[in-house]
């Protein structure tokens, strides 16, 4: 069985960051790495399955990284909580795949990670081999943004991974109803750590800070400029079902960009998807294969 290796990446303001890497099974090292960014709060444990799914393929198996943002994870938190955005995370990523030997990738951004993913084909699009958007596109839906920071806001502390799970379950059921019970335990799992005798969420809580300060009162600015960039690797779109973040209609404005960007909406979750659920993962599996 592949088993993850911790590195930790000392980036440019010389914070330590935290990745996951999962070797191929059996080689697969002539193959392009494929590296995993999670969602705002997220770590790289939410990719746990679906890496190795990948790196275990008795066929084609590849490298797989995942990462740990700064103040997530395994990552050092952030003395200045103003670091806690989108390009001082690119920044990261880059050096992150800079220490790990990576010149040309696959990548996976899930939410913030694609977010990331956009402003990195300004920045560095030679890092760029294709690239699939998990439930995220260059137009953010705002009532669904609003659900994520006043959810994130509600600090919560379960008694165990049984009872974060219930929560969990709970309040994302409605919009998850492919997930079954293992689903949600795992997802406990990723999103919650034990410290001090007591499971806290995974990440720093002055994430929301930069949530906080949102006018909503204004329109969401838009990456579409940045998105006709990536637009130019293949890419795959992918929309959770019941999404409120990412909208029908930017995926089908992304869809039509060009040749090069493929969609497919996850059935039966929101935001955002399960990658290893088995519809979804052949999709991206067909989508990555010949890369």
């Amino acid at each position: 069985m592949t088993h993850s290796t911790s590195r930790f990446i000392t980036a440019q303001d010389g914070l330590r960051l935290h990745a996951r890497d999962y070797a191929p099974a059996g080689g697969g090292n002539d193959r392009r790495p494929l590296v995993c960014l999670p969602g705002l709060s997220r770590n790289g444990r939410d990719f746990h399955r679906f890496a190795l799914l990948v790196s275990q393929d008795p066929v084609s198996p590849r490298r797989v990284v995942s990462l740990d943002y700064r103040g997530r994870g395994l990552s050092a938190y952030d003395e200045n909580p103003a670091n806690y955005n989108v390009p001082m995370e690119c920044g990261d990523v880059i050096a992150t795949c800079a220490a790990l030997g990576i010149d040309e990738a696959l990548f996976v951004g899930t939410s913030r990670g694609g977010l990331i993913l956009h402003v990195m084909a300004a920045l560095r699009p030679d890092l760029i081999t294709a690239a699939v958007l998990n439930d995220i596109g260059p137009e953010i839906e705002a009532a669904g943004l609003k659900e994520i920071r006043d959810y994130l806001a509600k600090r919560s502390f379960p008694a165990s991974f049984t009872d974060a799970a219930d929560t969990l379950e709970a309040i994302h059921g409605p919009t998850f109803p492919a997930l079954a019970r293992a689903d949600w335990l795992e997802m406990a799992e990723a999103i919650y750590r034990e410290k001090d005798g007591q499971l806290v969420a995974d990440h720093d809580s002055k994430l929301v800070d930069q949530l906080q300060a949102i006018d909503f009162s204004k329109p969401l600015p838009t990456l579409w400029p940045q998105f006709e960039l990536l637009a130019r690797k293949p890419l795959l779109a992918v929309r959770g079902e019941h999404s409120r973040v990412f909208s029908k209609e930017t995926l089908a404005r992304m869809a039509a960009h060009g040749s090069n960007v493929e969609t497919t909406t996850a059935k039966g979750q929101g935001h955002a998807p399960l990658l290893h659920h088995p519809e979804l993962f052949s999709r991206i599996k067909a989508f990555l294969g010949h890369l």
